[in-house]
């Protein structure tokens, strides 16, 4: 690490991502506004608000509509995939979200058979509740909250691990790695018998206007977003510029590369090489058509993203 720390002082790498003239509003779908009605119209049923998030991208892309719509309620933040993300600075991660409003954050990974982050999920849900007014639920016994965010997050896995911890219970939320696999409003699911609370699961909705590109990468980089929308290539790129930037070099090691590189297609071309991703093309020579074997530059391309989606390229903190 210190050798790449070491080249990364004297490589000119990029300071700033070309974007080009790409607009990111055909990579969100424009139909989500019938979920947040029904998400609106359901409040008088609810008694706390849980956002999830990504912990690597605790800033970007968060919905601000929940906020303007959603915020009468007792609202926590849950930061999921904590196992992806570098948290050796969360009081920074706190002390921002905190200037914005945001008090009660609770870093997760639901995907962990056991995470004592869940189990800690109820009774601060219920101080919150207990601090505030219930209104027309003050004399109900059990609790409703509400599970929102943008797709592919983990509420679904939120709500799986919940009912591991609590109810010891198999899956009630169907879960992928892909985003908008929870198509279903509103869908009401028991997660703790003591004391009795269900939530309410929501298909996941994006901000009605993303800021700006950069906002849009990395939520793509994320998996938030089909990769075919934006393009695997550009992911990838992406990818390559955000590990160089934050010196996170464990890619070169994985890959076989001799030293950290600011050129996704040198970069590409050993993932191909080194996972034996090739493909066979016809070129045309001076003698006819030849059957020639080259990289497979979009599977390599997709191993990358992959491999960073799974945690084995390093923790990071996008924002």
């Amino acid at each position: 690490m210190k050798l790449y720390r070491s080249l990364y002082n004297v490589a000119k790498f990029r300071t700033t991502f070309d974007f080009g003239n790409r607009e990111v509003a055909h990579w969100f779908p424009g139909h989500m506004a019938k979920g947040m009605k029904q998400m609106r119209a359901s409040l008088k049923k609810v008694d706390c608000i849980v956002e999830i998030h990504d912990a690597r991208i605790p800033f970007s892309g968060r919905n601000p509509m929940f906020h303007e719509t959603l915020d009468v309620k007792p609202h926590l933040l849950v930061l999921n995939k904590m196992d992806l993300a570098d948290l050796s600075n969360k009081q920074r991660i706190l002390k921002k979200l905190s200037s914005k409003g945001v008090n009660h954050v609770l870093f997760t990974d639901c995907l962990k058979q056991q995470d004592n982050s869940i189990a800690k999920l109820v009774p601060t849900v219920l101080e919150l509740i207990t601090n505030s007014h219930r209104f027309n639920r003050e004399e109900c016994h059990n609790y409703c909250l509400m599970i929102i965010g943008v797709p592919n997050v983990g509420k679904s896995s939120l709500i799986n691990s919940l009912r591991r911890t609590h109810l010891k219970k198999g899956r009630a939320s169907r879960v992928g790695g892909e985003p908008g696999i929870t198509r279903a409003v509103l869908t009401r699911i028991q997660v703790c018998d003591r004391p009795v609370m269900h939530l309410l699961d929501t298909p996941g909705v994006f901000p009605p206007k993303i800021e700006n590109v950069e906002t849009g990468m990395k939520l793509a980089l994320c998996g938030t977003i089909l990769d075919h929308l934006v393009g695997e290539d550009i992911i990838a790129d992406y990818l390559l510029y955000s590990l160089n930037r934050l010196e996170k070099f464990s890619y070169v090691e994985k890959y076989g590369l001799q030293e950290p590189s600011d050129d996704i297609q040198h970069v590409l071309k050993h993932i191909a090489v080194k996972l034996r991703k090739v493909q066979r093309i016809k070129a045309l020579t001076g003698v006819g058509n030849v059957i020639v074997t080259v990289p497979n530059y979009p599977a390599a391309a997709y191993d990358f993203i992959r491999a960073f989606r799974k945690g084995e390229l390093g923790q990071v903190i996008l924002d």
